[in-house]
């Protein structure tokens, strides 16, 4: 355990340096089936007051929000309320109004058609419903620009309102289908996501500093998130996510410790089970955890809007899929993570991994725009790697 701590506190160390590439701070931690087995934090929350990071730090945890989002429309599934394969408009009329964008007009308006099929929740949970998001798409970005579709920052339900890129089914593509995911959920249970989530997911957890809405508590650990400049330089920025918002973002909305995410990591690597109760079955969970693309492969996320993204890949040459709902490896990573593993990440850089075969999973936490970031990415895959080389893995199951 000794050889664990020291490796890894080493990569924590190595990002938060003064006289090197940095980031303000970082928090991470690796979990087997029943403990955290490292726990580590280094840097500053902030640069602007120096503040220490702490193991407790509250982060904006954006897109790793997706899993925990997911599994609240497979609690709808186990419970009989919801078919994956049903039209979601059955549930959220809204999705039956949406129609496919074929490009623009001479006169710069969107030119638009109906879908060839429904969207269905199955398509939601695997980014093949057809939406986008701006950050990674020219088309979204330009109805941002030209046409003022507000941000999904905005959690406005005129922010999901977007025309489709393809029609339903027709290949994978990153977007805001989880938000529309966790409206279904809403629409079944007849509550906000947030106190679905508070009640289903997070009480049998334990997950106590996981929200949509800051505590007061919550609020004094928040560390900031902080822009790298084009010379390196890292400027303390005042973005704190909408604290009322019309649309609990189920796609990207939470924050979190890492403390906490960890307890949800547990759970998956546990087919479902956890401290307070079970989550999910068992027979749920090993379906959730496959490949669901059909002859269709998770590719390179391109960066449209460099202030917010790098262009973005996990294992560039390797094969990946997703499943609900995460990417899935197809093939051994040069990390050490076996084929069949899970992972995700965030848009402030924060990226976790589930590795089910060995019993093992961890979470790396920064708050640094854009996404992709050399040195957060980087320090992460090291991270990874390191543990890899020094935890003491489970038997396989």
């Amino acid at each position: 355990m000794s050889d664990l701590n020291a490796a890894l506190g080493k990569v924590l160390d190595s990002v938060t340096t003064e006289d090197a590439p940095r980031v303000p701070g970082v928090v991470a931690m690796v979990t087997d089936r029943d403990r955290t087995v490292f726990e580590g934090a280094a840097g500053v929350r902030s640069l602007a007051d120096r503040e220490p990071m702490t193991a407790d730090t509250v982060f904006a945890i954006f897109s790793t929000t997706k899993a925990i989002t997911g599994t609240t429309v497979l609690q709808c599934v186990e419970e009989g309320l919801l078919d994956l394969d049903a039209p979601a408009r059955e549930y959220v009329p809204e999705l039956g109004d949406i129609q496919v964008i074929e490009g623009f007009d001479a006169h710069g308006d969107p030119v638009l058609r109906a879908p060839k099929r429904d969207i269905t929740t199955r398509m939601l949970l695997l980014h093949t419903a057809g939406f986008g998001y701006d950050f990674f798409d020219e088309t979204y970005n330009r109805l941002g620009v030209e046409h003022d579709q507000p941000g999904v920052i905005t959690a406005t339900r005129a922010s999901l309102t977007t025309p489709l890129l393809f029609d339903p089914g027709e290949k994978w593509q990153y977007g805001t289908n989880i938000d529309w995911a966790g409206q279904v959920v809403e629409a079944i249970r007849g509550k906000r996501l947030g106190d679905v989530m508070a009640e289903r997911v997070f009480a049998p957890l334990g997950m106590h500093d996981t929200s949509f809405t800051l505590t007061g508590s919550m609020a004094v650990r928040r560390a900031t998130i902080h822009q790298r400049e084009e010379d390196g330089r890292l400027t303390p920025l005042d973005l704190v996510l909408p604290q009322d918002p019309e649309i609990h973002m189920g796609g990207h909305g939470l924050y979190s410790t890492v403390g906490d995410y960890l307890k949800f990591l547990r759970m998956w690597l546990n087919d479902g089970d956890a401290p307070g109760g079970r989550v999910l079955r068992a027979d749920t969970v090993q379906a959730a955890v496959c490949n669901g693309l059909e002859g269709q492969e998770v590719g390179m996320l391109p960066a449209v809007i460099p202030a917010l993204t790098n262009d973005a890949e996990f294992f560039p040459g390797q094969r990946k899929s997703w499943a609900y709902t995460f990417m899935v490896n197809e093939e051994d990573a040069p990390t050490g993570r076996p084929r069949g593993s899970l992972g995700w990440a965030g848009l402030a850089n924060s990226y976790y991994w589930i590795d089910r075969r060995n019993g093992i999973a961890g979470y790396w936490a920064t708050q640094v725009l854009p996404f992709a970031d050399a040195v957060s990415f980087g320090g992460y895959l090291d991270f990874e790697t390191a543990a890899y080389r020094h935890a003491t893995l489970a038997s396989p199951v």
